[in-house]
C-alpha cells in the first residue's frame, strides 16, 4: 500500500454505463432482503412489472430477468426463432457484432448488412433486402436503437415503416440497452416484437438486471415456437409474474431500486428526461466541434443522446489519453471497441446526470487534451457552457 494514495472528491464516471447510481437508488437498495415468496415482495414485484412498462411505452408485457443485456438478447432469440432460422441484422457497431456472433452460435443462420460504424441503420437498405427476400426466408430484423461503441442511434420507427413497406412478416427485434430512459423510445407504437435493455444505463441501477418487452405476437408465437430453453423461458416468467412473483430467485435488492428508479422518472418526467439527454449532448457535441476533433457518427440525424465517441487525430492514443485523464483527474471515459480501439474515446452524458456535471467532465477532457499534447483549440468548455446557459430553465 505504500504507493497508495487519498484522491480527494468524487470519480467521474463518465463511459457510456454503468453510470453513476443517484443517492435514491442506493437508499432503496439499503434494505434487508425479504422473502421472495412473501406477499411484501409481491407488492414490489408488481409495481416493478407494472411500472417498468411505462419506461418501454407498453401495455404488454415486460419480463425482468437477474442478468446483464448479454441474457436478454439470448432470451429474445431462444423464446421466438428456431434453430436455422435466418436473421437480418445491421453492423452499426461492436455491440450489434456481439449480438451477431450471439445469433451464430445459437444456430441461426445470420445476414450482415454492413456500415462503416458511422451512422446508424439505413432504412432503405433494410428495405431493399426485404423485398428481395420474395420467400420470406428471414424471420427477424435485429437492430441496436443506440450503438454504444459508436454514439450513433437509428431511427426504430423508420425502420418499423421499412419492414411494413417491404411487406414482409419478420419479427423485429431492437437494443434499447444504452437508450431506454434516455432517447424517447415507444415499443407499441413502433410496433417492435422484442425489446431488450439492461438496468445499468438510463435506469440509473447498478448491473444485474436485464428486460425483454414482448408483444403479443411475439409471446402468442413463443408458445409452439423457439429453441430449448429453460431459465430464459417467457411463459414461465409471464405465469410467474402474474401473482407479482418469479419463477427462480430474483434480485431482490435490485427490484428495490428499479421502483425507486421509476419513481424518478416520472417525478421529472420522461420528455422531461429526454430533452435533458438531447440539450447535454448538443453541449458535447458543441465543445468537441470547437476543439477541432470529430464527432465519430457523421449523420446529425443519427446522433446520440446519450453519448459522444470522439474520434483523435492520427498518430495519437485515445487509451493514452484517457489514462492521463484519469490519473490526473480521477474521470473515466469510454474506451474504443473492436475497430475503434485506440481511435476514439467515449463521453457519457446519461442516467442522473446534470449541468455541473457534464461542465466537470468536459472540463477534465478539456485539461486531458493539453496534458496529453493532443492538438486541438480550446474554449470547448466555454461553448458548451454559453449553450446551456442559454437554454437554462428561466
Amino acid at each position: 500500500m505504500a504507493n497508495s494514495h487519498y484522491k480527494a472528491g468524487r470519480h467521474f464516471l463518465q463511459i457510456p454505463g454503468p453510470t453513476n447510481v443517484p443517492d435514491r437508488v442506493l437508499r432503496a437498495m439499503d434494505y434487508p432482503t425479504i422473502d421472495h415468496r412473501g406477499p411484501d415482495f409481491a407488492k414490489i414485484g408488481a409495481a416493478c412489472l407494472a411500472g417498468i412498462k411505462t419506461i418501454f411505452k407498453t401495455d404488454s408485457h415486460v419480463v425482468i430477468y437477474p442478468a446483464s443485456g448479454t441474457g436478454a438478447w439470448e432470451a429474445a432469440l431462444v423464446n421466438l426463432l428456431n434453430e436455422g432460422d435466418k436473421v437480418l441484422m445491421v453492423e452499426t457497431g461492436h455491440f450489434a457484432s456481439l449480438w451477431h456472433k450471439m445469433a451464430s452460435r445459437l444456430g441461426l443462420e445470420t445476414e450482415f448488412l454492413e456500415t462503416d460504424w458511422r451512422r446508424g441503420a439505413d432504412p432503405s437498405a433494410v428495405e431493399d433486402r426485404l423485398r428481395a427476400d420474395t420467400e420470406q426466408q428471414i424471420k427477424a430484423v435485429c437492430v441496436v436503437h443506440n450503438e454504444t461503441s459508436t454514439g450513433s442511434t437509428t431511427r426504430i420507427d423508420d425502420i418499423r415503416k421499412a419492414i411494413d413497406a417491404a411487406g414482409h412478416d419478420a419479427y423485429f427485434m431492437v437494443d434499447t440497452i444504452s437508450s431506454l430512459a434516455s432517447i424517447d423510445y415507444r415499443h407499441d407504437e413502433w410496433g417492435v416484437d422484442v425489446t431488450v435493455s439492461g438496468s445499468q444505463k438510463g435506469l440509473m441501477l447498478p448491473p444485474g438486471l436485464s428486460f425483454n418487452a414482448l408483444s403479443e405476437r411475439a409471446i402468442d408465437a413463443s408458445k409452439t415456437a423457439g429453441m430449448r430453453r429453460s431459465y430464459w423461458d417467457w411463459q414461465e416468467q409471464i405465469a410467474a409474474n402474474a401473482s407479482g412473483a418469479f419463477p427462480y430467485t430474483p434480485a431482490t435488492n435490485l427490484l428495490y431500486g428499479l421502483d425507486e428508479a421509476i419513481t424518478m422518472l416520472h417525478e421529472e418526467g420522461l420528455d422531461n428526461v429526454f430533452a435533458r439527454h438531447d440539450r447535454h449532448a448538443e453541449a458535447t457535441r458543441r465543445a468537441v466541434q470547437q476543439w477541432g476533433l470529430e464527432v465519430l457518427c457523421q449523420e446529425p440525424i443519427n446522433y446520440s443522446s446519450s453519448l459522444t465517441a470522439v474520434l483523435l487525430p492520427d498518430g495519437h492514443n485515445a487509451d493514452d489519453f484517457r489514462a492521463t485523464v484519469l490519473d490526473n483527474f480521477d474521470m473515466s471515459l469510454g474506451n474504443g471497441l473492436s475497430k475503434l480501439a485506440g481511435k476514439v474515446f467515449r463521453i457519457g452524458h446519461l442516467g442522473d446526470f446534470n449541468d455541473l456535471m457534464l461542465m466537470g467532465t468536459l472540463s477534465g477532457v478539456e485539461m486531458g487534451l493539453k496534458l496529453a499534447d493532443i492538438p486541438h483549440q480550446t474554449g470547448g468548455v466555454a461553448t458548451a457552457m454559453a449553450y446551456l446557459s442559454d437554454t437554462a430553465d428561466s
